[in-house]
């Protein structure tokens, strides 16, 4: 039985399960309709198995086709990246890289200049970047590779780490004279505060190492976008919590001050995210490469 199967079927039924409607399997794979359904019959007549409970408007895996699918599409994957590898693996390195990363200062400016770098460098490559900050699949969203600070739980991706980002609390002049400057985190919940997508803010007493604190902010500014929180604070809106790369030199001329300096905010690491492959595309294995460089020799 199974050598009678056919690998462009199973193509097909990998296709369907993660797009989950044969018209859009269809539109993916260049093919009519009429031939992914012929397919996908063809397929379950061979493993006599029922693998999709079709109806007019859904589709559904059976038992068995989920772990088709499962075992399939990681198949599939492996045999993609070796038959890249057999034939991208040239002594140019070309094609095209799709990244996704964070927004804000390191997107824009660190990861947007290294990519151009990389470009030049390199004539024959092109990029997809984008900046886009929900939860990436790199499978199910086709990216090569993604950008992302804090820790990384899906052990089926390989996490390189880039280096820590120092956070820092944030106040103008203007925001303390009219409201005051906070000296404990408790203090915050009596304050005005802008946020991202992180409203619980940890912080550790520097003298005493061991005391740490959870505090949940309400934000009267939320937004993701680390350049609009600044301009936020810089206009006397509210507190900050951001990287302190972003506003360097805003500290430096005193248009925004540190506040709560005797309590310390654990760096946040931001790591580069790619398959776990054994199987690499020349570009990606240059690119990562590249990158690493770049940010050892970026000041901290």
């Amino acid at each position: 039985m199974l050598n009678t199967i056919n690998l462009a079927d199973i193509r097909s039924f990998v296709v369907i399960a993660q797009l989950g409607n044969f018209t859009k399997a269809a539109e993916a794979l260049g093919v009519s309709r009429s031939h992914v359904s012929r397919q996908m019959s063809a397929l379950e007549t061979k493993v006599a198995v029922k693998l999709v409970t079709r109806t007019t408007r859904t589709l559904k895996l059976t038992l068995a086709g989920e772990q088709l699918f499962k075992q399939c599409q990681s198949a599939l994957n492996t045999i993609d990246q070796a038959l890249i590898a057999a034939v991208d693996d040239t002594e140019q390195t070309r094609g095209l890289i799709r990244i996704n990363c964070v927004g804000g200062y390191i997107g824009e400016q660190l990861i947007a200049r290294y990519v151009s770098e990389f470009m030049a460098l390199y004539p024959q490559i092109n990029i997809e970047l984008d900046f886009s900050s929900h939860r990436v699949d790199l499978i199910n969203d086709e990216f090569d590779i993604a950008f992302r600070m804090g820790e990384i739980a899906d052990a089926g991706f390989v996490a390189k780490k880039l280096m820590d980002v120092n956070i820092v609390t944030l106040a103008s002049p203007a925001y303390i004279n009219t409201f005051g400057e906070p000296f404990h985190p408790k203090e915050l919940s009596e304050h005005r505060c802008l946020t991202g997508s992180v409203t619980r803010w940890s912080f550790k007493n520097i003298e005493a190492p061991s005391q740490l604190i959870d505090i949940t902010v309400a934000g009267q500014l939320k937004c993701k976008n680390g350049h609009a929180l600044l301009q936020g604070a810089l206009a006397g809106v509210g507190i900050i919590r951001v990287p302190k790369m972003y506003c360097k030199a805003e500290i430096a001329s005193g248009e925004l001050v540190e506040i709560l300096q005797q309590w310390q905010i654990p760096a946040v690491t931001f790591s580069a995210i790619y398959h776990s492959d054994k199987y690499r595309p020349k570009r990606l294995r240059e690119f990562i490469d590249f990158i690493k460089t770049r940010f050892e020799q970026q000041p901290q």
